[in-house]
């Protein structure tokens, strides 16, 4: 999770939302990614996706089987939809989203077994710094209005 966080200050310092996120297997590192939808001025460009489709990349696969996903805020539908369809196996994160996650708050959708999801979803991992991360750069957002 702390490279993960680390990715999430490398957003943060390009105008980011302060969200990182990577994939292993076999303990190695095979995607990573940041939020980067003002970089790249495209609403899919969240940590997530950025992630799998690095990992997709390395595997010359786009599925994800026996993966596992660290990311630092719980993911929204539209991640939380591409870590299914990607099979991820395993979700683990840190910042709950009361307002927009899909894996635990607003809605569960990884590990579903209507969308015939496997994905096993931990949250809460760092999840204090992961939160101050969000927090201040929110806080900040709002001081410059």
């Amino acid at each position: 999770m702390q490279k993960a966080i680390r990715l999430a200050e490398i957003a943060c310092s390009k105008d980011e939302v302060p969200v990182g996120a990577l994939i292993i297997k076999n303990e190695k590192i095979i995607g990573q990614g940041y939020n980067q939808k003002e970089q790249l001025k495209d609403p899919t460009a969240h940590a997530e996706i950025i992630a799998i489709t690095s990992a997709a990349s390395t595997l010359n696969d786009w599925r994800l089987n026996g993966c596992f996903m660290y990311v630092t805020k719980e993911p929204c539908v539209m991640c939380s939809g591409a870590i299914i369809n990607s099979r991820i196996s395993t979700l683990i994160f840190g910042a709950y989203d009361d307002e927009k996650g899909c894996c635990g708050s607003l809605y569960t959708l990884c590990g579903d077994s209507r969308l015939e999801s496997q994905t096993t979803v931990r949250g809460g991992i760092e999840e204090e710094q992961c939160s101050i991360l969000l927090k201040d750069y929110f806080k900040k957002k709002r001081e410059k209005g």
